[in-house]
């Protein structure tokens, strides 16, 4: 499966089959929400969040793909991702893009 981010994969002619998407709420532990939240007070990474938002975002690409494969696809162009804060410590991070098909 080809994922890439333009509209079109130079060399092939692509038939559309429509939207395909991918997405996962996650959250850390309260644990880690408490020494994520110590972090804030002296600035610099929160590795805890980067750590989860990476794997939302594997998760999320997964999901996409396999409902890409449902449709027979060969790729998926344009892929987007978004994310969005659904509660504290917990987010959504969702993949899409359209499903096409080499002809």
């Amino acid at each position: 499966m080809i994922l890439v981010n333009t509209d079109y994969i130079n060399g092939k002619e692509l038939e559309m089959l429509g939207l395909v998407k991918g997405s996962t709420i996650q959250s850390k532990n309260v644990g880690k929400d408490i020494t994520q939240g110590f972090k804030t007070l002296v600035g610099g990474e929160l590795k805890g969040y980067t750590e989860m938002m990476n794997e939302a975002r594997a998760l999320a690409t997964k999901r996409m793909v396999e409902e890409a494969e449902k449709l027979g696809a060969d790729a998926v162009v344009n892929i987007r991702y978004a994310s969005a804060a659904v509660m504290q410590g917990a987010a959504e991070v969702m993949a899409y893009g359209t499903a096409v098909k080499f002809r």
